[in-house]
């Protein structure tokens, strides 16, 4: 569609759906005030560009626990502080201690932003959270630009955050920002969390939700996250539901340091062979994972969910070919969906301690770390599958006879999130989707954890709305990821829209 034509578009059905939402009685009329702010975005977009880039020059990797890594944190979390102050809004960088590591070392941990903007009784307060760390990325990785360099081509913005989750932090502050722009009131008070160590697991932010239960967050009517992504490249969606993520490391080790294996292949119980049939053990070539009673506690599957799942518009030839996957284990929409939503699975994600580099070096690692995770849906618990594959590994290691030793440590274990799809802010974001895109949003799930969302939802009892930007094939954790420009531009809208709707849905 031309952006000319969708705006014009955009512009009618927010008429429409305003004015027989009973606004007339507000300052500015809401049709003609989004108008306003789609063109002032529109025209001010390059410096929404501009500033990303200045965010995605900060290797704010908090996954990496290096001292060099984490200074770039602090400068990040400088740098988000900042923004919000131009803003006007109060704002507080609260000091979330030191992290105590596997190694004896000690990092400090990151501050979280806390920010709010508008203090009016009347309005609704909506609360934002982002988290402003990345993955580890380098150009060495398979990278076609430098990661850290927000690089424009086609329409794609590539670069380590864009999408996860710099970007979309970004939008909501462009919106806010062109309510200011424009002389106008904020139709909602806005209250932001903004951390570090998302990607590490957020250590320490739920002990912080928790203490700042009863201050900062006592007043807050409304969590927004927007922290996934679309199913698809040009269609919008909203998320309700989350995988949790129990990640484990199998430790085999025979002693410190490597042997040749000229000396001592063939005459000792290697670790490398140990571990390898240790993480053979764990899932089938169909994704079966083979650890004894995992699914005893998977919810059972409903017509009603089953009747979601035919509704979501699925192209699977343009998402397989999006995701340059020859040919994924599953040939119907809903069984991909279903696998990817509501089913566990279990990843290997590497071997610590191999040899990995180019070349022929003929070692035999004294020491190796296996490293996976499984994703966990409701009803499972995270302690009882640590129990379950701790058993598991135990039995196979024991069937081996080897004179090694195994170590098996849980080092995540977050729970997985489900909403209710009637609560007032997925209406308001439906609503506002059909605004700006003219379209029905998807309902879907994410595969991925998002363990804020959880805590938000047990500690503070509040409805938690996750408003996705990206399109599917955005990269997020992967080589070259990016976020298309048009999915920026118009996610900056999405929230404008979204802001005036909870207004009119409070009212």
């Amino acid at each position: 569609m031309d952006p000319k034509l969708g705006r014009m578009k955009s512009s009618s059905l927010a008429l429409l759906l305003l004015l027989s939402g009973g606004m007339a009685s507000l300052p500015a009329p809401p049709a003609a005030l989004l108008e306003r702010a789609f063109w002032y975005m529109d025209l001010h977009q390059d410096e929404f560009v501009q500033t990303l880039k200045e965010w995605v020059a900060v290797e704010s990797d908090s996954v990496q626990p290096m001292p060099r890594l984490r200074q770039e944190l602090f400068k990040m979390m400088a740098l988000a502080a900042d923004e919000l102050r131009h803003l006007g809004a109060s704002v507080d960088l609260v000091d979330s201690g030191s992290q105590q590591l596997p190694d004896g070392q000690t990092l400090p941990i990151p501050p979280v932003v806390l920010a709010e903007l508008g203090n009016v009784p009347q309005k609704s307060t909506v609360c934002f959270y982002g988290h402003v760390d990345v993955q580890p990325a380098a150009r060495a990785d398979g990278w076609l630009t430098d990661p850290y360099t927000l690089t424009e081509v086609d329409g794609k913005l590539y670069g380590r955050g864009a999408t996860d989750n710099k970007g979309p932090v970004l939008a909501w502050i462009n919106a806010v920002r062109t309510f200011q722009a424009l002389e106008e009131d904020l139709p909602v008070n806005v209250k932001f969390v903004i951390e570090g160590m998302e990607e590490a697991g957020s250590v320490a932010l739920e002990e912080l939700i928790r203490r700042e239960k009863g201050r900062f967050f006592s007043g807050v009517d409304y969590i927004v996250i927007s922290d996934n992504l679309w199913l698809s490249q040009r269609r919008p969606a909203l998320v309700y539901g989350t995988r949790g993520n129990s990640y484990f490391t199998v430790e085999v080790r025979c002693r410190g340091q490597d042997f040749h294996s000229g000396t001592f292949g063939g005459i000792l119980n290697e670790p490398m062979a140990d571990l390898v049939a240790l993480l053979g053990s764990l899932v089938d070539s169909l994704g079966h994972i083979l650890i004894p009673g995992i699914y005893d506690h998977v919810a059972p599957l409903t017509e009603e969910e089953k009747e979601m799942y035919r509704a979501i518009d699925l192209d699977l030839e343009e998402y397989r070919t999006s995701s340059q996957v020859e040919k994924f284990l599953f040939d119907t929409k809903e069984e991909i969906l279903m696998h990817l939503w509501r089913y566990p699975s279990l990843s290997i994600h590497g071997v610590e301690g191999a040899f990995d580099e180019p070349g022929t070096k003929t070692v035999i690692p004294g020491r190796v770390v296996g490293k996976f995770s499984i994703r966990l849906v409701p009803h499972m618990n995270s302690s009882v599958v640590e129990q379950q594959v701790k058993q598991h590994l135990e039995y196979i290691f024991a069937k081996r006879n080897s004179s090694n030793h195994m170590a098996v440590s849980m080092v995540l274990g977050l729970h997985p999130w489900v909403a209710n799809i009637k609560d007032t802010q997925y209406l308001a974001a439906k609503r506002a989707i059909k605004t700006v895109f003219g379209t029905e949003p998807d309902m879907i799930r994410d595969g991925s954890t998002i363990p804020v969302a959880k805590i938000f939802q047990d500690v503070l009892q509040k409805s938690v709305l996750m408003l996705p930007l990206g399109a599917v094939d955005d990269g997020e954790h992967s080589q070259n990821e990016k976020i298309n420009r048009w999915n920026y531009i118009e996610g900056s809208k999405l929230f404008a829209a979204f802001f005036l709707e909870m207004a009119q849905l409070h009212e």
